[in-house]
């Protein structure tokens, strides 16, 4: 596995890690012994960042999380990574509050069975959230108080993620970047890189769109946000399907699929076009440990041929572009 880091987190990290949104049950149903699997079969692979956020199964998560480590005799050795403000009934600026944040961390904490949270990142808040200065003011106060060691930001739109890097002590960026959501490319990734800013690469396979796998009759249980969020009902449609249309979207991959290397999965190749462009760690989901083990061998794979990346950029351009580029 190819390790990380970044100047402001100052721990390395798996390249590749694990996002654990579906640990708490908006994919489909699931059950604990599964989500203890799965961290399992992720961390023997040599996982070792994990990503969570309060709000995924109303804490079920961030629980499943705080078992594994509590199970695992090398619990030093993980980074989680979770997420706070969704917990708010309405998503409006004057709700990030320095009494709210001491109540989400707290809870994060006695979920994750911790004194200290890793990273917690703001969990894509309104805009002019980014634009307050208190909002940090608040953030530094969490870790003087030493209920977080570092605090980073999730953000939807690019402009957010430019303009938090002003930030000296921002720890991280978490952004949706893959190959149907590339204008983080532009400006953000080599800023952020050269300020030391950890970026956190989220819906790396466009919900399952990448892995080539799935098809105009492809269908998905009602509790899966890949059926009951596509108009972008529950939350920002641009984290379903990387707000690609599914019909567009399906054909794109296809696409995609034909350029696979010999012996990787589509969804591997998918991974290592992340990772190669440029992201500091990838946080695939996993709903079988035998997924957590294949996103894992990722950090092992080569370098992704110049050709395939042309060929790549140009399914991009001409597909997929004009209905994702200008909106984040």
């Amino acid at each position: 596995m190819r390790i990380a880091t970044a100047q402001r987190i100052g721990r390395h990290v798996s390249a590749i890690g694990l996002g654990c949104w579906q640990l708490g049950g908006d994919w489909g149903d699931t059950d604990e012994q599964r989500s203890q699997d799965i961290l399992h079969a992720a961390a023997d692979a040599g996982t070792t960042f994990f990503d969570t956020a309060d709000v995924y199964g109303d804490g079920r998560s961030e629980r499943s999380i705080g078992q594994f480590l509590k199970d695992r005799p090398d619990s030093s050795a993980f980074f989680v990574a979770t997420k706070m403000g969704r917990r708010l009934p309405e998503q409006v600026a004057e709700g990030y509050t320095l009494d709210s944040y001491r109540r989400w961390t707290d809870r994060s904490r006695e979920n994750l069975g911790v004194d200290t949270l890793d990273l917690v990142q703001l969990h894509c808040p309104p805009s002019a959230v980014f634009h307050d200065p208190q909002t940090f003011e608040d953030l530094r106060v969490l870790k003087q108080e030493g209920r977080i060691r570092d605090f980073g930001v999730s953000v939807e739109l690019v402009e957010d993620a430019l303009h938090v890097l002003g930030e000296d002590d921002l720890a991280s960026v978490q952004i949706i970047f893959n190959i149907f959501r590339r204008k983080p490319a532009e400006h953000f990734l080599r800023e952020a890189t050269e300020r030391g800013v950890a970026v956190i690469s989220r819906v790396p396979l466009a919900s399952g769109l990448l892995s080539g796998k799935y098809d105009a009759s492809t269908t998905f249980a009602a509790n899966d946000h890949r059926s009951y969020n596509r108009d972008g009902s529950a939350f920002d449609v641009g984290e379903t399907f990387a707000g690609v249309p599914f019909e567009v979207g399906v054909k794109a991959a296809q696409e995609v699929a034909a350029l696979t290397p010999e012996g990787w999965t589509t969804a591997q190749m998918a991974l290592r076009w992340v990772e190669q462009m440029g992201s500091t760690t990838v946080i695939p989901g996993a709903r079988t440990p035998e997924q957590a083990r294949q996103n894992a061998a990722v950090g092992e794979l080569p370098t992704i041929p110049d050709g395939t990346m042309a060929a790549l950029a140009k399914i991009y351009n001409d597909s997929i572009r004009e209905h994702v580029h200008s909106r984040w």
